[in-house]
């Protein structure tokens, strides 16, 4: 991430600001908001209950998913560049981890959002886009050896600061992929289980259908 060609001396108020406005952007919640207009009713109450893309591809509507998932990702995204844009790489950062936080802990919906790998993934292609680049391609390459959505995303997100730091050798950026990885985590812990157990879905499985 260059820095600024300005030198900029930011006081606790807008940096507070930039964190401030990163959340609030990264609490729209567009997979409940889409569904809703789409006339599918609340997206809570359907499948696993979160509010992401992967919950809304429940409804079979693969084109409001995909829409939700290029909402989650460039909401993360904006808030990190126009941070940047605005006030420099300090202020971009906060603005990027507000947006996660937004995300999965947005106030208008009780502090219960969705995990954040979509997010994520906008953030780091904003903040950094190698890292960015780096996330995706090691979602994709555990997904198509384990076919783990939720394990490639742990995967993805683990790895990335560490590639953050040799790749920049900047401490924001790792630190950053550091908070994003470990938020990711902790909205994970189910999945987690689930993994450890051997219970987690696989990606195109359909699921058993009841003994008759």
């Amino acid at each position: 991430m260059p820095d600024d060609p300005m030198t900029w001396t930011l006081s606790g108020p807008w940096l507070a600001a930039a964190f401030a406005g990163g959340y609030l952007l990264g609490s729209i919640p567009f997979g409940l908001v889409l569904t809703r207009l789409a006339g599918l009713g609340d997206i809570r109450s359907i499948g696993s209950g979160n509010i992401g893309a992967t919950n809304v591809l429940r409804t079979g509507n693969k084109a409001l998913a995909l829409a939700t998932l290029l909402l989650d990702s460039g909401k993360g995204a904006v808030a990190t560049l126009l941070a940047l844009w605005l006030a420099g790489p300090e202020a971009a950062v906060l603005a990027a981890g507000g947006s996660m936080l937004g995300h999965t802990f947005p106030v208008w919906l009780g502090f219960k959002g969705g995990k954040g790998v979509a997010t994520a993934l906008g953030v780091l292609l904003a903040i950094s886009w190698p890292v960015g680049v780096f996330a995706c391609l090691m979602w994709l390459l555990t997904a198509l050896v384990f076919r783990i959505s939720s394990l490639s995303a742990l995967v993805a997100l683990a790895a990335a600061p560490v590639f953050g730091w040799w790749w920049t050798a900047d401490i924001r950026i790792g630190a950053l992929g550091a908070f994003i990885a470990v938020l990711v985590w902790v909205r994970h812990k189910d999945n987690i289980r689930r993994l450890l157990k051997g219970e987690e879905p696989r990606i195109g499985a359909k699921k058993k259908a009841p003994a008759a």
